[in-house]
């Protein structure tokens, strides 16, 4: 197993890490109501693909 000789400064930890970020998920507007919702999930109204699959009370 390898050991560390010397420490690392914060600046090449900091140049390693800056590829480590979260992606927002990408929203598409539902085509029922219009309210922003996930790709490949049903909307809050329970449309999914333009058509009513759930029915909400």
């Amino acid at each position: 197993m390898a050991v560390q000789q010397r420490r690392n400064s914060k600046t090449r930890k900091a140049k390693r890490r800056t590829h480590y970020k979260l992606a927002a998920p990408t929203l598409t507007k539902c085509p029922v109501c219009g309210e922003y919702k996930q790709m490949h999930k049903v909307c809050e109204c329970g449309a999914f693909n333009g058509k009513s699959v759930v029915e909400k009370a």
